[in-house]
């Protein structure tokens, strides 16, 4: 028999997208971003990795079978300690594990209908929340050490579920008519990014009132939005957004705004202004006339072009006008942009991390 065929099951970041990782019917694989380098590869003979989630650049993992032949049951969170070379611990459920989020005291696991919250040390179960359907496995964990946030989605189609551990508050966030589709926490995890199943509106808002802080638009069709990734800093500079459309899309986060983050005064309205580097519609003083928001939100102010037809995440590079991209076709990308001028994103580098079977 000759050898399998690569077929990639999974593919993200990082904490920090410093790192990225894929998931193979064979084993997983860990590259680091800047610069692009192999940092490891575990072949597996007997199965799959569905869904892999590192913990930022450590020897821990939390690994997920998947493919048509699982390496473990895709109902199972397996804790992999890469220097031992073998699984320590392991979570068991009723239902397949639709996602997982690590950070260094806590283990995230999303399921259909729930979300679980473990404590890591002792695999404890700290906290059940029941959502809406989640097939999509959306969930967000901050991971930085100075507060504790996780957000998913609520009971209601568009609504996501805050919660503010460390001061013991839980946050419901009206943020779509429709169904979400993605969902992402700034690193300090101050700020909530969601998109809806149309694709066409990107709202930030503040994870401590719950205020909507900025409305972005991607464009005018539907799309399905693969990935949502704040850039680094308190506040961050920028917001960049993936979809079936090929297009990366870079907007400027408003610094006036997020650095009042946390608010004390929370508003549903649209605040006054704009970014000054988002470009906005010149028929924006429509807005208080239409139903829709269409006039009154934010356009990107810097785009990059996939050359390929494919599903992709991106995250920021080391520096804030910098973009890493990840294909399901095995490309990585890197780009750049102008502070100033924005414009169409200049690729930097390419290569082919992974050669798949046809």
């Amino acid at each position: 028999m000759g050898q399998e065929a690569l077929k990639m099951l999974h593919f993200g970041f990082n904490q920090d997208q410093g790192c990225f990782h894929c998931g193979l019917n064979t084993g997983f694989r860990v590259y680091n971003c800047d610069p692009f380098q192999e940092k490891m590869r575990r072949e597996f003979r007997d199965g799959g990795i569905g869904y892999i989630e590192m913990l930022f650049r450590c020897n821990i993992f939390a690994l997920v079978g998947g493919g048509d032949n699982p390496k473990f049951p895709p109902s199972k969170v397996m804790i992999w300690d890469d220097r031992l070379n073998r699984c320590i611990g392991e979570l068991s459920f009723r239902s397949q594990v639709r996602a997982v989020k690590l950070r260094r005291e806590r283990i995230v696991v999303a399921l259909e209908h729930k979300v679980l919250v473990y404590d890591f040390k002792d695999l404890k179960l700290l906290h059940a929340i029941e959502t809406l359907s989640n097939p999509l496995g959306l969930v967000a964990l901050s991971p930085s050490q100075d507060q504790t946030v996780m957000a998913c989605p609520g009971l209601r189609g568009g609504q996501v579920r805050v919660e503010l551990y460390d001061v013991r508050r839980t946050k419901f966030v009206e943020a779509h008519t429709t169904a979400l589709a993605c969902i992402a926490l700034s690193l300090d995890g101050k700020l909530l990014a969601t998109a809806s199943e149309r694709g066409t509106l990107v709202r930030v808002f503040s994870t401590a009132d719950g205020s909507k802080v900025q409305e972005l638009r991607r464009g005018a069709d539907p799309a399905r939005i693969f990935s949502i990734a704040f850039s680094r800093g308190d506040p961050p500079d920028y917001l960049a957004v993936s979809s079936d459309k090929g297009t990366v899309h870079v907007f400027n986060l408003d610094a006036k705004r997020t650095a009042a983050i946390p608010s004390t005064d929370a508003t549903s309205d649209h605040p006054d202004g704009s970014s000054p580097r988002n470009p906005v519609s010149t028929f924006k003083f429509m807005s208080s006339l239409l139903p829709v928001p269409y006039f009154a939100s934010e356009r990107s102010f810097a785009q990059f072009r996939l050359p390929e037809d494919t599903k992709a995440v991106v995250g920021f590079g080391a520096t804030s006008n910098s973009l890493v991209v990840v294909s399901a076709s095995g490309s990585f990308y890197t780009a750049s942009f102008d502070h100033e001028k924005g414009g169409m994103c200049k690729q930097e580098s390419f290569c082919k991390f992974v050669e798949l079977g046809a």
